[in-house]
């Protein structure tokens, strides 16, 4: 197989929520590296919570906060916060229809009281890694900071939850010409709804032009892996778009090839399949 560019999801695609690389995934990413291939990270997660366990699996590169920076060795290519009049407005709003928020910036992240209280009563859908890492960052003791110590300097993306779906589309017609909105995988008896809003134009895919720009590669030379709906832009740019078998049903639908579940590392059986180790 030609030289790729190949972008991995990392929580429920590179991982399991909050757990560590897997010997074959770590066995893949390098693998690929040394057959010429050069391998991405691309997350919804903040620069200052990628663990130094990911990192020293090593890669070429790092997209993060869903396309909002984006750096290549070390080098920053491209970096975007939302101006803070614009957070606080997103702010008011949610709050204002009973929405809890999460708010990432270069310094970590900041949070509603009554989100984590959500969180924790929440039964998460199996598809909705987001959910689960969020969940599991509580359990671990992730520093997560109360709303009233956030700097106000701008963020690079806003994370919501609700106890009802209709609060979250009350928020819709205000918000939505600016913002993808993105609700992750919920169940029947869902008792939290959860998602994001992702500033249109600045996501992952717009990361992965960057990142090929940059190289003087195509779309076409890439592949993407993912398994959430905030990985949709970067599957629908990718040359070869793969869902994990853990996917929702929506990035499973749209993608090239569905690979088997991060449990089963799929990441390393599919590398395998398609040649780029």
């Amino acid at each position: 197989m030609d030289r790729k560019l190949i972008f991995l999801d990392i929580d429920g695609t590179l991982i399991t929520a909050m757990k560590k690389p897997s010997p074959q995934t770590v066995r893949a990413v390098r693998g690929a590296r040394a057959k010429g291939h050069k391998v991405f990270v691309c997350t919804g997660r903040n620069m200052p919570i990628i663990g130094e366990d990911i990192r020293a699996v090593g890669f070429d590169g790092i997209i993060s906060s869903a396309g909002g920076h984006v750096e290549v060795e070390d080098k920053v290519l491209f970096d975007h916060l939302l101006p803070e009049d614009v957070i606080q407005e997103c702010l008011s709003l949610f709050h204002e229809h009973g929405v809890y928020c999460r708010i990432e910036n270069q310094d970590g992240i900041y949070t509603d009281p009554q989100m984590e209280a959500l969180l924790r009563a929440a039964k998460a859908d199996r598809g909705n890694s987001e959910l689960i890492r969020m969940q599991r960052e509580i359990e671990a003791g992730i520093p997560i900071r109360p709303y009233e110590q956030y700097t106000k300097k701008g963020a690079y993306k806003i994370c919501f939850t609700a106890s009802s779906l209709e609060a979250v589309e009350e928020t819709k017609p205000y918000l939505e010409e600016r913002f993808v909105y993105v609700v992750h995988p919920y169940g029947d008896s869902t008792s939290c709804f959860n998602g994001e809003i992702i500033p249109r134009g600045i996501d992952k895919g717009k990361g992965m032009e960057i990142v090929c720009s940059h190289f003087g590669r195509s779309r076409e030379e890439t592949v993407a892996f993912g398994d959430s709906m905030n990985d949709y832009e970067m599957m629908q740019y990718a040359g070869i778009s793969v869902a994990m078998g853990n996917a929702c049903r929506e990035l499973k639908r749209m993608a090239d090839r569905v690979c088997k579940s991060v449990e089963e590392d799929g990441i390393y059986y599919e590398f395998l399949k398609m040649g780029l180790i």
